[in-house]
């Protein structure tokens, strides 16, 4: 109620300025308890998830509120994009909304405060660690690469060396459209040489890595893609990144660039989540994300093979209560089509 009263407010300032107060009232905010194991409790890549409705990255890019999205209902939460070093992003405007589509346009270009000002926040949560996650609640840690990195190869190891001790999973970013060049890390030659050289930088102890690929993906991708995640220890896809591609909008943004998100890539990210899952059936576990605005936007991602969802753009229009709302769906959904958990339904249709 609080929200659908604010936001009109809200929709009358810069959506980047709107953003930065969202993030101010969160951290002024009165503490809530993350949410417990329920009917939709679920395991993947060994982390036990209180549900599968995680908060994609670039809503926390800078570890700031990870615990308050926690406590608004969802089941895990992702911050960053976070470089080694600290950067202003691409110059502003750089985030639009597109109202008429319920969609969001942004180039934003990796700003964030470097990995030392995460780690330092990250680090003070309370119980943190693997060993707590359902207590403290599931927080992974999306890495990236500086935009002038002279190897960009160097800038993800040194994000998994500088995070492993504190995340409950980390993401590599391969696959933000406003970095120029990061998504020619996709490329075979690149991406084997970078999860080559992740697979032997990891320890025992790293927790589970996660990839997160675009949408913008042509044939014969999907495969060489699993092969090198399967090759090199990759924990999970995460499917999929903003796009490239344009369907038809009727906002006065639609022709700004940047990478895509909300309800127009709701088709084109279930497409390639199926066309992932075709390819590596149960033996890689999917996460999917792009377009989820309600429980049957979810309920279809895990029928079609992901075992986790994660939404952001959604957000902005419906309000911070979606979470909590997608649960309870879901679980109506579930006990409607005759599963007993989320991991039976995952792959089911």
């Amino acid at each position: 109620m609080l929200y659908r009263l604010a936001a009109p407010a809200l929709f009358m300032l810069d959506p980047e300025r709107a953003h930065r107060l969202t993030i101010v009232a969160l951290k002024a905010a009165p503490a809530m308890a993350p949410q417990p194991a329920g009917p939709l409790a679920t395991e993947v890549a060994g982390l036990g998830f209180p549900n599968p409705v995680g908060l994609a990255a670039g809503f926390d890019k800078d570890a700031e509120v990870p615990d308050a999205m926690l406590g608004l209902g969802f089941g895990f939460v992702e911050v960053g994009s976070i470089t080694p070093r600290p950067q202003a992003g691409n110059p502003q405007p750089r985030l639009f909304r597109l109202a008429e589509d319920r969609a969001v346009i942004n180039r934003m270009g990796f700003n964030n405060g470097g990995i030392d000002a995460a780690r330092e926040r990250l680090a003070s949560r309370p119980g943190r660690g693997p060993s707590t996650a359902l207590r403290a609640g599931i927080v992974g840690i999306n890495v990236g690469a500086n935009k002038d990195s002279p190897d960009r190869i160097a800038d993800y190891l040194a994000g998994i060396a500088a995070f492993a001790p504190i995340a409950d999973y980390l993401t590599v970013n391969i696959s933000s459209p406003n970095t120029p060049g990061l998504r020619d890390l996709q490329a075979e030659g690149e991406l084997q040489a970078l999860l080559a050289a992740i697979a032997g930088a990891c320890e025992a102890a790293t927790p589970p890595v996660f990839l997160k690929v675009a949408p913008d993906l042509a044939a014969g991708d999907h495969e060489r893609i699993v092969r090198a995640a399967l090759d090199n220890g990759i924990a999970g896809l995460i499917v999929s990144n903003t796009t490239l591609s344009r369907p038809p909008l009727r906002s006065r943004h639609a022709n700004e660039t940047g990478g895509l998100s909300g309800e127009p890539l709701r088709d084109l990210a279930l497409d390639q989540l199926r066309r992932f899952r075709a390819v590596a059936g149960g033996e890689l576990p999917l996460i999917g994300v792009g377009g989820i605005a309600g429980a049957e936007d979810a309920w279809a991602r895990i029928r079609a093979g992901a075992s986790l969802v994660q939404l952001y753009s959604a957000l902005v229009y419906e309000g911070p209560g979606l979470a909590r709302r997608i649960v309870r769906g879901l679980e109506k959904l579930m006990r409607r089509d005759g599963f007993g958990s989320i991991a039976e339904a995952v792959g089911s249709e």
